[in-house]
């Protein structure tokens, strides 16, 4: 297994970056160095111990403390690190390891960050359900990565609407900043290990992985379908829809979809330009937007 300690004395020399300027074919040794040192090149070493939450008026903390995603999150940040690191273990190739050990522990690190903040805010959460280790890891490392393209995208939208609005003051907004940066480079990094795996399994697990990712999709859509119905065991995924769809509306802001689905492909944009070129972009969610979008403004040049 892959530690933190190997991390730290593993050398970047080892396993260089592509120069600026190099050609980096997808799927290429130079590829798979380019998107591990890119992780692991740009860690934050913060301590979610040492963070000193800023004091929230009333007014403030009560809204923050009202919003329904926090059980949510915490959960999902803890089911991330567990499949995450689970995958990771299984990887020969030690620079990979190294790159994957370091996600798990940044994804385990954004549950401590949500775990300290809610005990600083006094927001009560349900007990957290158990959290298994998965019994396909590359199923579960894959589900995560792609459910992570969806949420982040949406995500960097409403930090941004919550930043605008002063819905979050702003030393509350830069104290998450750290996580919302680890969230773009953590899709970024997945996106180019879907592309480098692609083309580097043997031939004969494609047919599988690729039926993987399809029943992936679907799974994941369904589960928005489901959420968009409002059913469920309980009301833990209607409070998740309630905000996923209604997110502006709880931070107070009114704004149609098309204004919101702007905001998120402006901030998405934003987010990973910093990353080296060479490395691909999440496409799905973004060019789904953008669709939709386009077909929303034919709609109404026809109306009018």
């Amino acid at each position: 297994m892959t530690t933190l300690a190997a991390l730290i004395i593993s050398p970047a020399s080892a396993n260089p970056a592509p120069a600026p300027g190099d050609h980096v074919p997808l799927g290429s040794d130079a590829h798979r160095r380019l998107f591990c040192r890119m992780l692991l090149d740009s860690h934050d070493p913060y301590r979610p111990a040492v963070i000193d939450w800023p004091k929230l008026d009333e007014e403030t903390r009560d809204r923050i403390v009202s919003l329904p995603i926090w059980d949510i999150a915490v959960a999902t940040e803890g089911r991330a690190g567990i499949n995450v690191g689970t995958y990771g273990e299984g990887i020969a190739d030690p620079l990979l390891a190294e790159a994957i050990a370091m996600d798990a522990y940044e994804e385990r690190r954004h549950k401590l960050v949500l775990s300290h903040m809610v005990r600083a805010y006094g927001i009560e959460l349900q007990p957290e359900p158990p959290y298994p280790r998965p019994r396909d890891p590359e199923w579960a490392f894959t589900r995560t990565g792609y459910s992570e393209c969806i949420d982040s995208f949406f995500g960097f939208g409403l930090f941004k609407l919550a930043k605008d609005s002063g819905f979050f003051p702003e030393e509350l907004v830069d104290t998450f900043e750290p996580v919302m940066r680890e969230e773009g480079r953590h899709i970024l990094f997945f996106v180019n290990w879907v592309a480098w795996w692609r083309r580097n399994m043997p031939w004969w697990r494609r047919p599988w992985f690729e039926l993987k990712v399809i029943a992936i999709w679907i799974a994941l859509i369904w589960e928005r379908i489901d959420m968009a119905r409002g059913l469920g065991e309980d009301n833990t995924k209607a409070q998740e829809n309630n905000f996923t769809l209604n997110g502006s509306r709880e931070l107070g802001v009114e704004i149609s979809f098309p204004e919101l689905a702007r905001i998120c492909l402006a901030e998405n944009d934003r987010r990973l330009a910093p990353y080296d070129q060479r490395l691909i972009r999440p496409r799905f969610v973004p060019g789904a937007m953008r669709l939709i979008l386009r077909f929303i403004g034919r709609g109404k040049k026809a109306g009018a």
